[in-house]
């Protein structure tokens, strides 16, 4: 196994289970305590989690601020690969999508890849674009504007310009954090303001969001729960919150 496999294991695992044994590693990988070693301290550098005597334990990520693009790349992938499942069922063939930036709508330009023949996405995302290029019947638009390196996205006013010549049939808009009482949040301050513009545009709009975002606010307000058609998250959602999502009359799906 690679190294940036085991990084994914033991990041899927903190995530599971808040904390792991470098014994339970050893096992788990067949390789010795130092490999082990090496690896916890990559990916405390990489602030995925915390190292703690015999093993570590989950780092608690800070929704208010901006968590680096390698980072998300690396957490809750199981999660986002089954909202993104049950996201595309409200996809049909030949269907126009919007595709904020985001390793949500990454993962989701992958199931979309597999289960679609002919569809046009528009994207400020250079990873999305990379992901679906290979596809000979996918017509890609790519905003133009100024690249925000580490985000690997299109911002600015020349993008948010170039956005708003656009209608889509359905827009996926991805979020940082969301709570009954202030809505949708985001953080990337460029990011927001191109996702504004898609949302304005597009003739439907679900949300999508791992279980982790729920009930968490971040930095800029994108809109309220009310606006958008529905939201699709996983299983792992709290029933109690997924709850009051329902009685407030709000779409929320995660099965």
């Amino acid at each position: 196994m690679f190294a940036q496999q085991r990084h994914q294991a033991i990041v899927d695992k903190l995530a599971r289970d808040r904390s792991v044994r470098a014994s339970e590693l050893m096992d788990l990988f067949g390789v010795s305590f130092e490999t082990v070693r090496r690896d916890l301290e990559y990916l405390e550098n990489e602030g995925c989690l915390r190292r703690v005597h015999g093993g570590a334990i989950a780092k608690e990520l800070d929704y208010s601020a901006e968590i680096p693009l390698p980072i998300r790349e690396s957490i809750y992938q199981e999660e986002k690969t089954e909202l993104a499942l049950i996201a595309a069922r409200y996809v049909s063939e030949g269907m126009s999508v919007a595709l904020d930036a985001s390793t949500t709508n990454l993962t989701l330009a992958k199931v979309l890849k597999a289960k679609f023949k002919r569809l046009t996405v528009l994207t400020n995302s250079l990873p999305i674009v990379q992901e679906l290029i290979a596809v000979p019947d996918y017509t890609l638009v790519l905003i133009g504007g100024v690249i925000r390196q580490q985000e690997q996205s299109i911002v600015g006013d020349l993008a948010e310009e170039f956005a708003a010549r656009f209608h889509a049939d359905l827009f996926f808009m991805s979020l940082s954090g969301v709570t009954l009482a202030e809505g949708i949040t985001d953080n990337g301050m460029g990011e927001v303001q191109v996702k504004k513009i898609m949302f304005a545009n597009a003739k439907r709009t679900i949300a999508l969001g791992d279980s982790s975002k729920f009930g968490q606010l971040s930095l800029i307000k994108v809109c309220a729960c009310s606006e958008v058609e529905r939201f699709v998250t996983d299983s792992r959602i709290d029933r109690e919150l997924a709850e009051q999502f329902r009685q407030s009359g709000l779409e929320l799906i995660y099965e």
